[in-house]
């Protein structure tokens, strides 16, 4: 057989393969077709609501007018980041944002970990299912109730914490709330009390799939349980570990809005006036609309950032990655 011929045989190959591919991805799509309808609401919510308003980010380049709207505005190319780098309050948003972040970081992150890791050698399934109950409950409460818990709790008046130390200690009421050097610490106290129980679930279940056999045959070659959860459950679960860093990385800059706006006053904002409460005043109260984009835009290129180069030190270390 030529050349020719065997070319033109593989030409004529190439429509047939398509043609097969293509009715393979139908037949599977019939057999699961009900799996792709469920993600019909959740993909429509990413599309209206992450997606679609992707295109009002271009007011950060423009001067923008409420009354003449997004198109006819008129453009002013990076001026809203040459006055956010040069603004002085920039900085002080940036250092806050940042160090509350590693300290959510630093002492939130493990919290779930060591949590589980307890949970997990409980041998008793009553106890502890009513633990595991007791410590993620706080995370279907409201940050407007936790907020009202928390001012409570640290009255100078009538406050819990406050009568240990004026009755029992025999000091002076501390205005927790109104002191700068309290607050950073109220703030990762409670988010960690709200948040644990709920991220215990998902190293719960990352523990689950550890096989058994490996914890009998430590336990018969006499490993303490110290060393079956070094050399077992951890290396288990270091995957999970992993991608949740990763995704947490991403999101350094992003405290969240109704924590801080609930419990902050204008004698801490040196250190509570985070990205996102700085971006409610200037663009709400103030109608900068133009501004406080840019700000949002500088958050998520550093959230990006950060990602990729999480992402890639994962890899690079053999963790593994999101991609």
């Amino acid at each position: 057989m030529s050349k020719q011929q065997d070319i033109a045989i593989a030409q004529k190959a190439v429509p047939s393969n398509k043609t097969n591919s293509w009715q393979s991805f139908v037949r599977y799509f019939m057999q699961n077709k009900w799996l792709y309808i469920l993600l019909i609401p959740g993909m429509a919510f990413f599309i209206i609501f992450n997606y679609i308003p992707m295109y009002g980010i271009v007011i950060a380049f423009k001067d923008f007018d409420v009354v003449k709207g997004i198109g006819a505005s008129p453009w002013i190319g990076l001026e809203n980041f040459r006055y956010l780098f040069k603004s002085q309050d920039f900085y002080e948003v940036f250092r806050n944002s940042l160090l509350i972040s590693l300290y959510r970081l630093i002492w939130g992150f493990p919290a779930p970990i060591l949590l589980a890791i307890m949970l997990n050698e409980v041998k008793n399934i009553t106890f502890k299912r009513t633990v595991q109950t007791i410590v993620y409950l706080p995370h279907f409460i409201s940050w407007v109730v936790i907020a009202g818990i928390v001012f409570n709790f640290l009255s100078p008046s009538n406050g819990i914490i406050n009568y240990i130390i004026t009755e029992v200690f025999g000091g002076k009421a501390i205005p927790f709330l109104q002191k700068p050097e309290y607050f950073r610490s109220i703030i990762v106290i409670s988010d960690i009390w709200k948040e644990t129980g709920w991220g215990t679930i998902i190293y719960l279940a990352a523990m689950a799939g550890i096989d058994p056999e490996l914890y009998e045959a430590a336990i018969m070659d006499g490993a303490s349980r110290m060393q079956r959860i070094r050399y077992i459950t951890l290396p288990g679960i270091i995957g999970t570990i992993t991608v949740l860093f990763i995704l947490r990385m991403g999101s350094v800059l992003r405290n969240g809005f109704e924590q801080i706006f609930l419990l902050y006053n204008p004698l801490v904002y040196e250190v509570a006036d985070v990205f996102e409460t700085y971006t409610y005043r200037v663009g709400l109260l103030e109608g900068r609309f133009s501004y406080s984009t840019a700000v949002g835009i500088f958050q998520s290129v550093i959230g990006l950032i950060l990602i990729l180069t999480t992402n890639k030190l994962a890899k690079k270390y053999g963790e593994g990655g999101l991609w």
